[in-house]
């Protein structure tokens, strides 16, 4: 049969990782990626970009640090590589605090990232209103440089790239054998996905170049990650809520809890505000699914609903969505041959 046609929507980091994957691992296929949205305007622009996951109640443990474990090692790789400036990825070491001794002293992934321990009393000392604390290293990728150099290794495979907005997954039958939907909180309304919904996020970015380390507050509300240029100061969870306008008290009270933690911040210049709306559902919705419409039948493969935690396991997804499209392939040329019988 010839080149199988996979069409990848949606060009956020999980889209752009999905379709390098399916290249990679599917050589014989052919490979589109269509989106409305491209880098700066996805929600991947917004987030942060570190590598610190959070959990899915609806996904094993086992699982997720998988995922995590093969996206810490590809962007390590990268962070090692002469591309990890223009790919905006680099080693950050910080402190995770908590008030009180959180249940879990090690989480699931304390030994993928570098060098975690216990914070000693010295180090919590800087944080007069915490118990406990755990330093690590981890990684971090400056978001609008690590899309545009996804979206450059995907053109120089020969990839296609459609800035187009698709309203239904039908509308791709006649062009396409496989459909990869990769289109984050847009699933809510392209296949009417009831489980997925919103958690917007405010977020700001400050220049205060002498911010070298991370610190977290344990619950994950309040954060402090400098980048190569930048500082992302957050944040909020706000559930079902689809406002993309900046709050300034929002913002306002996100600076004071950032100054709360590290009061130099204080200086910080040059504040941008940016929202964005997480895609977020008990767990990643990572699956083959047949669709059948008046006789005719339509290959898909969902990756979308990663939440908070998409850049955490965006490879490791992205590697299982590659490996479903695979079989796909393998059930078309199947179908191709009896045909041909």
């Amino acid at each position: 049969m010839a080149a199988p046609k996979v069409a990848v929507v949606g060009a956020g980091v999980i889209g752009l990782s999905t379709a390098l994957c399916i290249v990679e691992t599917c050589p014989s296929s052919s490979v589109t990626v269509l989106s409305d949205q491209f880098s700066p305007n996805t929600t991947s622009d917004v987030a942060a970009g570190m590598l610190i996951p959070h959990t899915y109640p609806g996904t094993p443990i086992h699982v997720q640090k998988q995922w995590f474990k093969d996206t810490f090692t590809y962007l390590f790789a990268i962070s090692n590589s002469a591309e990890a400036s223009e790919a905006g990825i680099h080693l950050v070491s910080g402190w995770q605090v908590f008030k009180s001794t959180p249940k879990e002293e090690l989480p699931f992934w304390s030994d993928v990232v570098l060098g975690f321990r216990p914070m000693s009393e010295a180090e919590l000392q800087k944080f007069p209103q915490h118990r406990f604390g755990q330093a690590f290293t981890t990684l971090k990728c400056d978001c609008p440089p690590y899309l545009l150099w996804l979206e450059k290794r995907l053109k120089a495979t020969g990839v296609q790239v459609y800035n187009r907005k698709v309203a239904d997954l039908w509308e791709l039958h006649r062009e396409y054998d496989i459909i990869v939907n990769c289109t984050g909180i847009g699933a809510h309304q392209l296949v009417g996905d009831k489980k997925l919904f919103p958690v917007r996020g405010q977020v700001l970015q400050v220049h205060a170049p002498w911010v070298k380390n991370f610190i977290r507050d344990g619950d994950g509300l309040t954060y402090i990650y400098p980048g190569i240029d930048r500082v992302t100061l957050g944040g909020t969870r706000e559930k079902e809520s689809w406002s993309l306008s900046p709050d300034p008290g929002t913002t306002k009270d996100i600076f004071d809890r950032c100054c709360s933690l590290e009061a130099s911040l204080q200086e910080a210049q040059d504040i941008k505000v940016k929202v964005g709306l997480r895609p977020s559902r008990q767990c990643v919705r990572l699956e083959r699914e047949v669709l059948s419409q008046g006789g005719a039948k339509l290959l898909v493969v969902h990756n979308y609903g990663h939440g908070a935690g998409g850049f955490s396991v965006h490879r490791g997804t992205a590697k299982e969505a590659a490996r479903l499209v695979g079989e796909c392939i393998v059930a078309l040329q199947g179908s191709s041959s009896r045909a041909k019988l």
